[in-house]
């Protein structure tokens, strides 16, 4: 579904990705692990259009896409949910979801059909967001990417701030959306029970780049912690 080939980016004269290459295929997700600092963040930034690639193309269903502003990529097909989340905290819930629907040129019965997916947040429609718990601002922050249905969805450490107690069931939301709606996941997350438990396969990047590949398992190798985690 989506090549990205040789990708340098940084900020300003500062480089952080040194020639990242990686494939994601239609209904598969891939896991992105590495320390703070190596360009996890910046490569999901990246792809989505928020920051320029200096070098380097990203391909969607063989289209080039390197060029295009960030909205012309979430109408294309990629979805985006931010460290962070960085959900509108004055606004409502509902307000929320309509203002995804806006940015994507779509009518506010899209944000009201993906409350299908998202029994907990009805309750919460009038409720501003910023009064949410961490939890439930994370489940905003996904239902809000998915109001324009995206085809592959870029998660930016979706366990940050959330209690452990709830931290698998959002795994297995996750997993759920991606069943149900078909999609394909980039997944940054430095948490590797969760990381294991969704992706396919897992790239560790190191100094802006992907040094190794590895299925989900391989992740129970005990060294991985202290050479790509924290």
């Amino acid at each position: 579904m989506m090549e990205a080939e040789g990708l340098y980016a940084g900020y300003g004269r500062i480089g952080v990705l040194d020639g990242v290459s990686l494939r994601v295929a239609a209904g598969e997700c891939v896991g992105i692990l590495g320390h703070n600092g190596t360009g996890k963040t910046t490569l999901l930034k990246t792809l989505m259009g928020l920051l320029p690639a200096t070098r380097g193309s990203i391909r969607l269903d063989g289209h080039p896409i390197e060029r295009l502003p960030a909205h012309r990529r979430a109408r294309a097909g990629l979805g985006y949910v931010p460290q962070g989340r960085r959900i509108f905290p004055a606004l409502s819930v509902r307000d929320n979801l309509r203002f995804a629907a806006a940015a994507a040129s779509m009518d506010e019965e899209a944000a009201e059909a993906v409350l299908a997916d998202f029994p907990e947040l009805p309750r919460l429609l009038d409720r501003p967001g910023g009064a949410l718990s961490g939890g439930e601002q994370q489940i905003l922050a996904l239902a809000r990417a998915l109001v324009a249905r995206p085809r592959l969805l870029l998660l930016d450490e979706p366990t940050e701030g959330i209690q452990p107690s709830i931290v698998q069931a959002m795994a297995e939301r996750i997993g759920g959306l991606r069943a149900a709606r078909g999609l394909a996941v980039l997944l940054v997350e430095q948490n590797l029970d969760f990381i294991r438990a969704l992706s396919d396969r897992v790239l560790l990047i190191h100094r802006g780049r992907i040094v190794r590949e590895l299925p989900a398992a391989g992740l129970e190798d005990p060294a991985l912690e202290h050479e790509f985690i924290g």
